[in-house]
Formats: structure tokens, sequence, C-alpha cells
């Protein structure tokens, strides 16, 4: 093996260490025999580039070895594939191109064992967290249309707390007129606070085009989350006069937003990884 063979490979959420020979999913060990770890570390060191069958035959059966090569080798494509998830049919990962080899689709990143170590110590937002949609389950999207999106949902909740804020009167009319409670005042006072920075710092992030928004994105994404929640009850409080069913719709669509930022931020940085790789 290569130096750079020898480290270890990281692409999504999946870990691929060459000198143990074991490949981890998100941390978990998943279980994959040798000769399909062999050839995934084919593809892995020639990522983007057509491993042909001829280069995987030497790679793994040596001259004098009598085998089924056409069959064994579909064998152990289809094993990576089925312990990556990955479908022959719409690939994600493993690419067939047919008579002549195959292609590792995804950006892949390489380092030896030793500068890895302590990063495998430090904990690491990754793109699973909550266990929602992963990073390679995203599509490409031009960083220009994700952008705009997201600097356009940053400036609507800039206008729900400035606007909530400037009618802090009527608002506390309305708040104790349908929950009765002083908290609810409280509830929107510090939570439109705490909003206002963060999505400040957010539109100027996008804004600027800074490189490492998703991870930063992910760290906050918790508090972003349970302050959006409670902004997306708002509409029920129009209850009466926008009726209760555009309510539920309206309140539906707002709860979906922080995941809808979750997922453009994800497509940027997958956008933007290919590059990074140059």
């Amino acid at each position: 093996m290569t130096g750079v063979e020898k480290g270890i490979f990281r692409f999504g959420v999946f870990e691929a260490d060459a000198s143990s020979g074991e490949l981890r999913k998100a941390g978990m060990r998943l279980r994959l025999q040798d000769q399909p770890f062999q050839v995934l570390m084919l593809l892995l060191e020639r990522h983007g580039e057509v491993v042909t069958r001829e280069e995987l035959r030497q790679k793994i059966w040596p001259s004098d070895t009598f085998v089924d090569f056409d069959h064994s080798l579909n064998t152990i494509i289809n094993k990576i594939r089925e312990v990556l998830g990955d479908s022959a049919t719409h690939p994600r990962f493993v690419e067939t191109l047919a008579k002549r080899g195959y292609r590792f689709l995804v950006p892949v990143q390489s380092a030896a064992n030793h500068r890895l170590e302590e990063d495998v110590k430090k904990p690491i937002v990754t793109p699973s967290t909550f266990g929602l949609t992963h990073l390679e389950e995203l599509p490409a999207v031009s960083s220009g249309y994700v952008r705009l999106l997201f600097l356009l949902i940053q400036i609507m909740y800039l206008s729900f707390y400035i606007t909530a804020l400037g009618r802090m009167s009527a608002a506390q009319d309305l708040l104790d007129r349908v929950l009765g409670h002083p908290a609810a005042t409280i509830v929107l006072i510090v939570s439109a606070a705490v909003g206002i920075p963060v999505r400040l710092y957010l539109f100027s992030a996008a804004a600027f085009d800074l490189k490492d928004l998703s991870r930063k994105f992910l760290k906050l994404f918790p508090g972003i989350l349970m302050i959006d929640v409670l902004w997306a009850l708002s509409p029920f409080l129009l209850a009466p006069q926008i009726g209760p069913g555009l309510a539920l719709g309206i309140t539906a669509a707002l709860i979906y937003l922080p995941f809808a930022q979750r997922s453009l931020v994800l497509m940027r940085q997958r956008t933007l990884a290919p590059k990074l790789e140059e």
C-alpha cells in the first residue's frame, strides 16, 4: 500500500481505516469482508477516476489464481453497495461504467493515521445530526441559489422579531388575551433578543460566503430549532381572525423552515466540497 493508502479515508458519514481494515459509519463498525474492503480502498484512493476491471483483477487475484472473475467482482461490488446503502441503478457512491470499470463519485478526505488520531477524540458535528438527512443524500445545487434562499429566510425571521418588538404593546395585549400569562411576553422578548443577533450572524455569514457555514450552523441548530418552533406557534394567536386551519398550515410551514435551512447549508457544503479537493 502507498503512504496515503495506509491512512484513513472519510466520505460523508463513513470512514475507512486502511491499517485496521475497518469501515465505520458515524463511528459504528460495519461488517465488510477483506476482498470487498480492498476494492473499496482502491476506489477511494482514486475517487472521481475510472478504475478498470482489469486493475481490480490484478489487485485482488494474482495471475495464477483461477476464479470466475466477472461473477466474483460483481458480487464484491454488490457487497460494497449493500454496506454503503447504495444502488446500481441510482448510484450515490459507486458508479458502474459498462465493460470498463467503476468510479467512486463522492469527495474523499484522506490523511495519515497519526494526523487523525487526535481528531477522532474530538467531538465532531456531522451532517447526520439528529438522524436527519445525510450530506451525500442531497443534490449538488448552485451555491448562488442556496445562498439566496438562505438569506431570504434570515430576512423573514428578522422581520418577525423586529415587527413583534416594534409593536410590543399590541403583541402583549394579544398574548394576555389568548394565553393570560405574563410569562408569554417574557418568552417573546427573550427569544427575539436571542434570535436577532443569531439571524444577523447567519445573514452576514451567507452574504460573505463563509466557507465553514455548515459546521457552524449545525452547532447552532438545536438552539435555532427551539426558538423557531416557539415562533412557529405564533399563527395560532391570530386563529380567531384567520381561522384554525390556516393557522395550522402556517405553523407547519414555519416548523419546517429550520430543517430547510439545515438542508440548504448541507447542499452548499456538497457543492463546495469538490472545489476544496482541487
